[in-house]
């Protein structure tokens, strides 16, 4: 142990190291309990970034964790990259688009590229010293993961769960997709409400307010609540859409807004999901106006072909020259926006597949309450998911690169489905076996839409454990015992897999879910490409190296958003530089000893090791609690102020002399540093790897200190506890004393110590380690110059 620690070389070569020993390798044939992790798949679009190794970081020490306390570690990791994400990373970089090519040919370029862009994933992860199985590995778009999604589809078809139906579909423009309501964000934007005159057949104005003037062409309706006095006379009549001059009828309906504008609504289909219900309820005419690329259609006359925004601008124009606009307000509202690309959606009418849920919301806010949620808070955003869920899922796209579902269609109407040993399949490509069942062709027509990648990730437990394949293993290891994931993608990832877990095998996928928060930053914005202020985690990991980027991750609580604080990973550094010089000092003190029985300790050395003992209760409840911040904060704390600054200096004079207690001292030693390396290790797993390699494996026989066991307390010694307590608070006392006179801390002194007899019956018993670690003559008599806590001193040099 040469010189400084050099974090880069270290952490790198115990990350080989790992890999190459197959050092955190699952065993099938173990005996141990099985703790798993469902863990999310990452999305193959880029490179990884500090939400990601923050929040891949806290889940890692839960394992690391479980690990040291004996269970049998499941932990794979996957990527996910079947989905529209990956579809634009692959256009982006290398300049093409889709439409450009024929479907197979993208699809190609898709699985090179995301093959090449995950083995520097992998390599990113195992950079911030993730410790899973990296034999466990699985990509959504492998053979097997279509495999498992394309028998969900199957299997939740045949159960009546699945449907496909032409209707109001929420819709992206810019992805030219169908989306679900899960995919949907709120963004804030700028915009008018527009004041517009309808007039009815005798010429009498009629105000109607909207933000959405565009839609005009296809207004259907106009609303009134039955309660408006001063309005319902209208019901049963007719009324002129301006500029396109048809007539639309007024009906009542209890959904009307009274507060809002002039009480008077048009329904168009569609402008939101209230004209959906309208339309569904009234069986209303279906005219549409905008088309799935987001441009006005025929109906719009003059205004056909234009993009939406610019046909809003000049519908208002010529609102504004007929005087057929009577006003404008500016108003500042949250619009919906389709999360992956940040455009606002529409509502189009389409034929999709979908998954029937929202007639289980009883069945799946009682899972919910059986999860246990770490922290618990986090149910309630899962409980308002589905108390606000209005839709049911729908599960395809009309994307080229995707799973396909095994679906074709006869001409009479019959779907047929591909069959179990068939799967993986291409309807594109591949016929079904048999004729249809129902009218005997043997023509038919594929499905062309690919399902939701959200469909086939909500099956990681069921790709992981070898779901229907192998029926021994899945049943002993489902459900999985954890789910991690972020807060932001509770409503995407954690509610669809406990659907899917539910619908397939009637129970919730794992024991418990923890959720990590967001890292924000410096200032406690959100962190965007756009506005330039995110951070670059391997530039982090570079110039401070991982252990103290951990360092930092640990020093959030669970499931909290953090401003990244590079104080913090300075901290960290810093940490991990005094564990190292410690451990230099110590080993040099060990060299000649071997650890056997427990000696006769001094009360010192009691005291160290029962304030050892409150340290590895409280890491060890936090971690249970998964509040692995408070291991942090405990083994942090005891190490710099109690192990370095105190205990150490009280016990230099028996490590350098020959006296009867070095014995002592070293047995001591050995064991509170080891339990302080095992307890920094699931926070730290590189320098404390290399601390255990250098001096403990010779003794303590496992090949890693992530294979040793977590320390066990004992109890602790409360006389030991006051003693040394009282000795900590005199020796501090007189260091103040001698850095106030700016002389050295080896400077002799004389020690004047007014006592309580209870106390100075304690202080006895650790009379020699305080003098030692003063330089002093120590009496017992009256003193005054210094009040301390339980005990007065006067202080002189000699």
């Amino acid at each position: 142990m040469e010189g400084k620690y050099d974090a880069l070389k270290t952490e790198k070569k115990w990350q080989e190291y790992w890999k190459k020993q197959r050092t955190f390798a699952f065993n099938p044939k173990s005996k141990k309990t099985v703790f798993s992790l469902d863990t999310p798949p990452p999305t193959v679009s880029g490179k990884m970034h500090v939400g990601h190794a923050f929040g891949y970081s806290q889940a890692d020490f839960v394992m690391r964790y479980k690990r040291m306390q004996g269970f049998n570690i499941f932990y794979p990791f996957g990527f996910d990259d079947n989905g529209l994400p990956t579809e634009r990373y692959v256009e982006k970089k290398l300049g093409v688009r889709a439409t450009s090519m024929s479907r197979q040919e993208f699809i190609k370029l898709c699985l090179k590229e995301t093959k090449e862009a995950e083995k520097e994933l992998i390599k990113d992860f195992m950079s911030i010293g993730l410790s899973p199985d990296w034999n466990l590995h699985y990509r959504t778009i492998d053979d097997w993961s279509q495999k498992v999604s394309q028998r969900s589809f199957i299997d939740l078809y045949k159960k009546g769960v699945e449907y496909r139906k032409e209707s109001p579909t929420l819709w992206c423009p810019k992805c030219e997709t169908a989306v679900a309501q899960i995919e949907l964000e709120d963004k804030q934007a700028k915009t008018f409400f527009n004041d517009i005159i309808f007039h009815t057949l005798s010429g009498r104005k009629i105000i109607i307010s909207t933000t959405r003037p565009e839609l005009l062409p296809a207004c259907v309706a106009v609303f009134v609540h039955p309660d408006d006095k001063k309005n319902k006379k209208l019901v049963g009549k007719e009324l002129i859409v301006p500029l396109f001059d048809f007539r639309v009828p007024v009906l009542a309906d209890q959904r009307v807004d009274l507060k809002k504008g002039s009480g008077v609504v048009m329904c168009c289909t569609f402008g939101d999901q209230t004209d959906m219900e309208w339309y569904m309820a009234h069986k209303l005419q279906l005219k549409m106006a905008i088309d799935k690329s987001g441009r006005m259609t025929k109906i719009a006359g003059r205004y056909a072909g234009l993009k939406v925004k610019e046909a809003r601008e000049r519908i208002v124009q010529e609102l504004k020259d007929a005087g057929l606009l009577t006003g404008q307000e500016e108003i500042v509202h949250d619009v919906k926006v389709h999360e992956r690309c940040g455009s606002p959606f529409e509502i189009l009418n389409s034929k999709q597949w979908y998954i029937k849920y929202t007639d289980m919301k009883k069945e799946l806010l009682a899972a919910g309450r059986k999860l246990e949620w770490h922290p618990s808070h986090m149910r309630n955003r899962y409980d308002n998911w589905i108390k606000g869920s209005q839709w049911d899922w729908c599960i395809s796209r009309q994307r080229f690169y995707g799973i396909p579902f095994p679906v074709w269609y006869c001409k009479c109407g019959e779907v047929i489905l591909a069959e179990d040993s068939q799967l993986p399949v291409d309807p594109t490509s591949d016929q079904p076996k048999k004729p249809c069942p129902k009218c005997g062709s043997k023509n038919f027509t594929p499905e062309k839409d690919v399902m939701d990648t959200w469909t086939t990730s909500a099956l990681t437990p069921m790709i992981a454990l070898r779901w229907v394949d192998d029926p021994k293993f899945f049943g002993k290891m489902f459900p999985m015992s954890l789910r991690s994931n972020g807060h932001d993608i509770i409503t995407f990832w954690l509610f669809r897999t406990l659907l899917k877990g539910l619908l397939h095998e009637d129970k919730i996928p794992w024991g418990a879910a923890m959720i990590n928060g967001w890292v924000l930053d410096p200032k406690g914005k959100k962190m965007s490409k756009s506005k330039g202020n995110t951070v670059n985690p391997q530039k982090v990991l570079d110039k401070f190296g991982a252990d103290a980027f951990r360092f930092f991750a640990a020093s959030a609580k669970l499931g909290e958003d953090t401003p990244y604080r590079e104080k913090e990973v300075v901290s960290g550094k810093k940490t991990i530089t005094k564990l190292w010089n410690l451990s230099k000092f110590c080993f040099t003190h060990l060299k000649d000893y071997k650890p056997g029985p427990k000696p006769k300790l001094t009360l010192v050395d009691e005291w160290v090791l029962s304030k050892l003992q409150e340290v590895i209760e409280t890491a060890t409840q936090g971690f249970e609690r998964y509040d692995f911040s408070k291991d942090k904060s405990a083994v942090d704390n005891f190490m710099w102020s109690v192990f370095a600054s105190n205990y150490l200096e009280m016990v230099k004079y028996r490590l350098y002399g020959n006296l009867s207690s070095k014995k002592a001292a070293q047995y001591t030693l050995y064991k509170v540093l080891l339990d302080v390396l095992k307890l920094f290790a699931p926070i730290m797993p590189h320098v404390t790897e290399e601390l255990y390699q250098t001096f403990f494996k010779k003794h303590e026989k496992k090949e890693s200190i992530h294979l040793t066991n977590w320390p066990k307390t004992s109890k602790r010694n409360k006389e030991a506890e006051k003693a040394g307590d009282l000795a900590v608070e005199i020796v501090s006392a007189v260091r103040k004393f001698k850095n106030h006179a700016q002389k050295s801390l080896k400077e002799p002194v004389k020690i004047v110590i007014q006592a309580s007899s209870n106390d100075r019956e304690l202080l006895e018993k650790v009379l020699e380690d305080v003098r030692a670690a003063t330089h002093s003559k120590i009496v017992f008599g009256k003193a005054s110059q210094i009040k301390l806590d339980k005990v007065k001193l006067d202080v002189e040099f000699i």
